[in-house]
């Protein structure tokens, strides 16, 4: 029957249980002879480091003498369970305002360990450097209390009954509540694989026993440091979050408010729809219609360079001015006498640089006649049915300088005949200018074949979206989607 000593397992565990007491040994005198330095009792230096020194070489014996071959006549004597003792109390301790504050540190350490001595010594060293310490007796203590409390740091002891230190590390860092928790493994066993699995397993670090207390002090305080960065880079990302939640409330406010402002479609007397889609939650286009008076009806629209609150806000107040009609002195029934008025009150100088382009029609129901004047901004689609019942397209267009580019700038109407049944689209350039995977621009003539064969179909104005969204590929547009569709 083979022995059970001998075998790897075995001897592991003999080792850990002799080097145990040995490590309690060298922790407390090292306290012990900082406490004497500390209150001059340095008589007592010499016997502590003597006691540290025989305490170094039964480990070294432990490590290079204790194998198989040495054990292989000796039975298996049964050890007994770890006793817990009472705390070592120094003869040379002096109060906290006494010790040394170049190496204090702030944060709570959870120190788990099977061995009683064990935790006290390591609990004691962690308090000398200002600490606050918890410990844990077992795996699932531990995991208890990592789970209800809060802690920058935890030192987890490898080799432990029922859960060891590894079946800890690994349920700690499958949490999401507990994986952020720093952790450095510590065992009497200085084992390269068992360090190398805890690193793989997510430890910070490793330490064996017994501690270098240079060495401790710097791995914890380096850990704690790393926590500490981690600690504000989370609060830094909840501010950002936080914020960028208010920001997009606010936008969803403000892009509502803009839809706010777009006239409903109507069906008499003239039936009218659009589709409006900007390329992100503020864009720069915007658009209206109303009856100037029983005789006259205005229609508009207007795209601001750029997108974002500073193009949306130009875009809006543009809008409104046009709404109501607050240009002094401006016959709201000539276009270009509309566009040279907007143009000296948006010059771009006052308007951050800003610039926009302009459509702007009016219909004189009587005569069927329709004005029109443009200011850098695209045509407008007249398609008209023709004797076969085909609709043939004309393009409503009226060179003009963009709007706010210059003062005074004078700007000309032209003129055309709506017969019955006809429909006017009048659009901006997001409604054509759209790229498709290799870049290549769609122009204005593919446009307007596509809605010669679609534009008046009632759904229309989405068979277009559609199918500059198809063109374009994932994501959103690079710029608005604005058309406004009337019926005559």
């Amino acid at each position: 029957m083979s022995n059970p000593v001998s075998s790897p397992d075995g001897l592991a565990q003999l080792r850990h249980d002799l080097r145990t007491p040995v490590n309690q040994i060298i922790g407390y005198s090292e306290m012990l002879e900082e406490d004497a330095e500390a209150s001059g009792h340095s008589p007592y230096v010499s016997d502590l480091r003597k006691i540290q020194f025989a305490a170094r070489t039964l480990l070294g014996l432990v490590d290079t003498r204790l194998d198989a071959g040495v054990l292989g006549g000796f039975a298996p004597v049964p050890t007994k369970p770890a006793q817990a003792h009472e705390r070592v109390q120094s003869p040379f301790a002096k109060s906290a305002d006494g010790e040394n504050e170049s190496v204090r540190m702030a944060g709570r350490v959870l120190a788990v360990d099977d061995n009683e001595n064990n935790r006290d010594v390591l609990t004691r060293r962690l308090q000398r450097h200002g600490l606050t310490v918890e410990s844990a007796a077992d795996g699932l203590q531990a995991l208890a209390l990592v789970r209800a409390r809060s802690f920058d740091l935890v030192l987890l002891d490898i080799m432990m009954p029922e859960l060891d230190g590894y079946s800890v590390l690994q349920q700690m860092k499958a949490d999401p509540l507990t994986r952020h928790i720093p952790v450095i493994m510590i065992s009497a066993l200085d084992e390269l694989d068992g360090v190398v699995r805890c690193i793989e397993a997510g430890a910070e670090d490793y330490l064996p026993k017994p501690f270098n207390p240079t060495l401790l002090r710097a791995r914890i305080s380096a850990c704690l440091e790393k926590k500490s960065l981690r600690d504000a880079e989370q609060r830094h990302l909840q501010l950002i979050e936080e914020t960028k939640r208010r920001l997009d409330e606010e936008l969803a406010e403000a892009a509502h408010y803009v839809r706010s402002i777009f006239p409903p479609p109507t069906s008499a007397p003239l039936a009218i729809d659009w589709k409006y889609e900007p390329s992100t939650e503020l864009g720069g286009d915007a658009f209206g219609y109303h009856w100037i008076d029983a005789d006259h009806f205005a229609v508009y629209l207007l795209d601001v360079c750029g997108h974002g609150v500073g193009a949306s806000l130009l875009s809006v107040t543009a809008i409104n001015v046009l709404r109501s009609g607050s240009l002094p002195a401006t016959d709201f029934r000539n276009p270009g006498a509309v566009l040279s008025a907007l143009n000296n009150a948006f010059q771009m100088e006052r308007q951050n640089n800003m610039y926009f382009t302009l459509w702007y029609g009016v219909y004189h129901a009587p005569s069927r006649t329709l004005h029109h004047a443009s200011g850098g901004h695209p045509p407008s689609l007249l398609l008209a049915p023709d004797a076969t019942g085909a609709f043939a397209s004309q393009r409503l267009i009226s060179p003009g300088l963009i709007i706010g580019a210059m003062e005074d700038v004078v700007y000309a109407a032209q003129s055309c005949i709506v017969p019955p049944g006809a429909h006017l689209m009048v659009l901006c350039d997001g409604c054509y200018e759209v790229a498709d995977a290799e870049g290549e621009m769609l122009d204005f003539d593919e446009f307007e074949k596509f809605m010669q064969l679609n534009g008046i179909r009632p759904d229309g104005l989405d068979q277009l979206f559609q199918w500059l969204r198809v063109r374009h590929g994932e994501g959103p547009l690079d710029d608005d989607f604005s058309m406004v569709r009337i019926q005559f």
